[in-house]
């Protein structure tokens, strides 16, 4: 397993993207820069890879509506050359507050314009040009560009004709759509013992179109690590309720929430329905607080020695190739190193 970490900051990324550089002295693999609708995740991907010189630099996630086709194209060849080959382009989806409320974009055709991404930004590296296929425009003819002109191959030679693609997805359709066309997967809030009946029928479908060129799905999943023993490491765990609430309860309206599914699919269907309620009447603590333990405590590494290696096993046997850690110490890159040596 690799080790990867989410990039979280508060207020002032250029710290906490500092400290990802003690961190890939002590093994850690790969950082995810989020983007959601705080700053751009490109521009600090640039500036990480100006400050490390191992680690693999992946956007998690860029969302597949604010950027054309050729700008995300762009974006993935020039933090591959800056970064001497070692960006990795997340996709998704996103949702409709983030695309209507703060791109401005009606949120339509997901799947199609994911799809569609992944083959375009694949055929670019390529240095094929950027034919439509229908998806970005209004149907143009075969043989025609991404708009009204003549189609255009990227100008630069790319530092890779290849970069890793992942995508962030929790549907049936979606998670299907992934099995068969991307490198990696990013699931949210992930429970490695209920993956397979959660999610097992779609990705064997997936599968089962797959190209074998590229090689077996790739999956990232994790949480929180905290390593001690006592109730007090375990309240650790509380600190990610409002995190929880957030997606469950406010990340859609009533009827349309995918994380509201998935708690249900995991078997907290009154508990999603209790969550969304409270949140979307205003009463997020009243929310946080139904949050099951089970689930944040199934979905993250918190407790004595035993017991986190214990749960590494079984993101491993779920087929979590890529081990996400947000590591809750002292000393975070002693915890990185230490996480290295019983995953390798």
């Amino acid at each position: 397993m690799q080790l990867t970490t989410p990039l979280q900051y508060d207020g002032n990324p250029r710290e906490t993207a500092d400290q990802v550089v003690e961190l890939e002295k002590a093994g850690l693999d790969m950082v995810w820069v989020a983007e959601a609708y705080g700053f751009d995740s490109p521009t600090l991907m640039g500036y990480l890879a100006a400050k490390t010189e191992r680690l693999q630099i992946a956007a998690g996630i860029l969302n597949v509506f604010s950027r054309t086709p050729g700008a995300i194209l762009q974006t993935a060849a020039g933090l591959d050359n800056v970064s001497a080959g070692r960006a990795v382009l997340g996709l998704g989806a996103s949702g409709p507050q983030v695309i209507e409320g703060f791109h401005g974009m009606p949120y339509e055709k997901p799947l199609g314009r994911t799809r569609e991404i992944i083959r375009l930004v694949r055929s670019g590296l390529q240095r094929e040009p950027l034919e439509s296929h229908g998806i970005f425009d209004i149907p143009l003819s075969e043989g025609q560009g991404l708009g009204l002109g003549k189609p255009l191959k990227i100008l630069t030679r790319p530092e890779r004709d290849s970069i890793p693609i992942w995508v962030a997805s929790l549907g049936d359709k979606n998670v299907e759509m992934t099995a068969e066309l991307a490198d990696g997967w990013l699931p949210i809030m992930f429970v490695p013992d209920k993956a397979r009946e959660v999610w097992g029928d779609s990705l064997d479908r997936g599968a089962a179109k797959r190209d074998a060129s590229l090689g077996t799905l790739q999956i990232n999943a994790g949480g929180m690590v905290a390593i001690g023993e006592g109730e007090e490491t375990k309240a650790l765990l509380d600190f990610l309720r409002p995190m929880y609430a957030l997606y469950v309860g406010g990340m859609g309206a009533r009827g349309k929430n995918f994380y509201n599914e998935l708690a249900q699919q995991y078997g907290y269907e009154a508990e999603a329905k209790e969550i969304q309620d409270l949140y979307l009447d205003g009463k997020k603590d009243e929310a946080a607080a139904k949050v099951p333990f089970e689930w944040l405590e199934a979905s993250n590494l918190v407790g004595p020695a035993s017991y986190v290696r214990e749960r590494i096993a079984a993101f491993q046997e779920a087929g979590v190739t890529h081990l996400a850690v947000s590591p809750v110490s002292d000393n975070p890159a002693a915890t990185v190193s230490q996480l290295k040596d019983w995953v390798s």
